[in-house]
């Protein structure tokens, strides 16, 4: 049986504006007494594609309905696992809209685990920001704060948590300031996949760049068949993980959705290889074709950096005063082709899919089961509104109008990858997730994935969606004319059986 994606549309790409992004219907199912006046189209649309795949289909439209509640018992915990990469845009102060999963869409998700789980359980909404990100300036842009004070005055448990450790004060793109967090109450568990990863036989060994300057730290765990990472305890005890990423062009995965999400389950993110230094002539990705322009600018760049690690004040100094002057000469991060930014990039799939095989498999011990955990891990897409171009720090905005969920997740980033207008055979995290040997994260093929949906268009197998149906998104610069949606190619016409019964030897399959 293919896999089932369940997508509703708004009928405007708007968030509430009004804390704490309460409904504005009373709905049978619906406890926590607040209504707001304001239209709440993003709750309607949660709700909307929870009745639409199948969850507890016998209480819908009754007081009793429970649609997560096949997933988490009474007292269980469930993560919500937002995009909360970055507090603003670069370029837009409403741009932090079509960067992170809006706090409305949390809210609706989060009433629905409260209700499962009840005020004997927990609700954890957990992330890892960008490192030099501000975790207090993203809980408040968000309204994550009030959202907290309201569930707490009705006795619910509703904790925000940042999973890292370490958080970065920068200036100009240079790191100047580190200060040690608290990270996981849980403490992290580290995992290795050794022969089950998507490195095992990958020849970029010893080229890893990581989060950080000093890339021996995520070469030290990707080396000797060992491939390890480090991810959050409270995740992994979870009863249930549910993923709301943000729908995103992404500059090294073409795009990003709830596999590429789990980036943010970490605790120490310089253990994921991010770019493999080099060119694809020696099995790099960092850039396609290097020309005497970007090999000294990498050189230089590359003696600042331990320059800035060996000698903190003064290194980091000359960085800063590097990068003012380098972005002149070599050009800028929105017109250059630099760190694995573009659609060659053969190393971050493989770390996204790896996390995924860990949340879907690992225990909290930091052992793998032999088969993964079923429905442990949800995904639920805000693309009400989406980014698109030079995502996924500095998109521009795009009304997508959608909001899809599913169960499987390879399958909810194929579906809602083909309704962005990109074709999942050249988005390396979505079609890989389809071709896993070892700790398989879906199987078939994804355009057998079938959408149910209340839009006319969005309806069936996703490999028959033309591209004119799709929200026709523009990649990343640097993924330009390599992931556009084609169209679909017509079915083979069928054999024309002769007249009358099949002789016994075309049936035996005889010369």
């Amino acid at each position: 049986m293919p896999y089932r994606v369940a997508v509703t549309r708004t009928e405007q790409a708007v968030y509430p504006s009004v804390l704490p992004f309460s409904p504005d219907i009373a709905y049978p199912e619906y406890g926590f007494g607040h209504l707001d006046n304001e239209p709440n189209a993003a709750y309607a649309a949660v709700r909307r594609v929870f009745a639409l795949a199948g969850l507890d289909p016998a209480g819908v439209g009754t007081t009793r309905w429970n649609p997560l509640g096949e997933f988490v018992p009474p007292g269980g915990t469930v993560v919500l696992k937002p995009n909360l990469v970055c507090q603003a845009h670069p370029r837009d102060p409403a741009g932090w809209r079509w960067v992170l999963t809006h706090g409305s869409v949390i809210r609706a998700v989060a009433d629905y685990a409260l209700r499962a789980v009840g005020t004997a359980g927990r609700v954890v909404v957990a992330d890892a920001p960008q490192t030099d990100s501000s975790f207090a300036g993203i809980i408040t842009v968000l309204g994550l704060d009030g959202l907290r004070r309201f569930y707490r005055e009705r006795g619910y448990t509703f904790d925000l948590l940042d999973l890292r450790q370490e958080e970065w004060t920068s200036r100009g793109g240079v790191v100047v300031a580190r200060r040690r967090l608290p990270g996981d109450p849980a403490s992290a568990v580290a995992f290795d996949l050794g022969a089950a990863s998507e490195f095992a036989g990958h020849p970029g060994t010893g080229r890893y760049y990581g989060a950080d300057y000093d890339s021996r730290v995520v070469n030290g765990h990707h080396t000797g068949g060992r491939h390890e990472y480090l991810l959050s305890g409270t995740v992994l005890q979870a009863d249930l993980v549910v993923n709301l990423p943000k729908l995103k062009s992404h500059k090294k995965a073409g795009i990003t959705l709830g596999m590429k999400n789990l980036v943010g389950v970490n605790a120490d993110k310089n253990w994921l290889p991010h770019h493999t230094e080099g060119w694809p002539g020696n099995h790099g990705d960092e850039h396609p074709r290097p020309g005497p322009a970007h090999r000294l600018e990498r050189a230089l760049a590359g003696g600042l950096r331990w320059a800035a690690l060996a000698w903190p004040q003064l290194g980091t100094g000359a960085l800063r005063v590097a990068r003012r002057g380098g972005t002149r000469v070599f050009g800028d991060g929105d017109t250059t082709i630099r760190s694995g930014n573009w659609w060659g990039n053969d190393t971050v799939w493989r770390m996204s899919l790896d996390l995924n095989k860990i949340i879907e498999y690992g225990w909290p011990d930091g052992t793998l089961a032999e088969r993964p955990r079923p429905g442990r891990h949800l995904v639920l897409v805000d693309g009400i509104v989406a980014g698109h171009r030079n995502g996924p720090m500095d998109p521009d905005a795009l009304p997508g109008r959608l909001v899809a969920f599913g169960t499987t997740p390879a399958a909810v980033d194929a579906a809602a990858t083909v309704l962005f207008g990109f074709d999942p055979d050249r988005i390396p995290t979505v079609r890989q997730a389809f071709r896993c040997r070892r700790l398989p994260l879906a199987a078939g093929d994804w355009r057998d994935v079938e959408l149910v949906g209340d839009d006319p268009t969005w309806q069936g197998r996703i490999g028959l969606l033309r591209p004119a149906a799709s929200l026709q998104a523009e990649p990343h610069f640097a993924w330009r004319g390599q992931v556009e949606l084609p169209e679909p190619e017509p079915p083979a016409p069928r054999r024309q059986e002769p007249d009358g019964p099949t002789p016994a030897w075309a049936e035996a399959g005889a010369p």
